[in-house]
């Protein structure tokens, strides 16, 4: 598993897992496995069955080619999990490379260190980089307070993406 920019939490009750073999990676290499910049990863082709990419590509200018980075390490017949914020509200994914300043930003894309404001038509952009991609309210599936306990958002979608296995 490649857990990309992991969080703290999550990322100590996976190290628990012994069934897991996973590699952190992050941009600041200070604490992960690997220092690694998501639009040109340095790994192999296919050499992950499984990918965590939690609120990530919300902060890379080229989310394109990381996507394209996601799929290309990804084995076929393997899954990720991205979740980014998303405006329900919203057709198209709003994105100005004019707008730079972190107070103009946080108006803009509801956080001073994000590039755009994705709008659920990420299912396409996450589709033409070659997954098979379901959009899943976690927090609708599961019983009455197991998201509070969990710590989810009731609003967030995560995005399930699969390489298709003859990909």
């Amino acid at each position: 598993m490649l857990h990309l920019a992991p969080e703290y939490s999550l990322d100590r009750n996976l190290a628990r897992l012994s069934q897991v073999r996973r590699t952190t990676a992050d941009l600041d290499g200070a604490r992960v496995d690997v220092a690694a910049d998501i639009t040109a990863m340095p790994f192999a082709d296919g050499a992950f069955g499984a990918i965590l990419c939690s609120h990530v590509l919300e902060h890379v200018p080229d989310d394109r080619a990381a996507m394209a980075e996601l799929h290309r390490v990804l084995r076929p017949g393997g899954w990720a999990m991205v979740m980014v914020p998303v405006d329900e509200s919203l057709q198209n994914t709003y994105e100005d490379a004019a707008i730079v300043t972190p107070e103009a930003r946080e108006r803009a894309f509801w956080q001073h260190d994000h590039v755009r404001l994705y709008a659920p038509d990420i299912a396409g952009r996450l589709g033409r980089a070659g997954f098979e991609v379901q959009s899943v309210r976690v927090a609708a599936t599961l019983e009455p307070g197991a998201a509070r306990r969990y710590g989810l958002l009731c609003e967030e979608t995560v995005f399930h993406c699969v390489r298709p296995a003859l990909s």
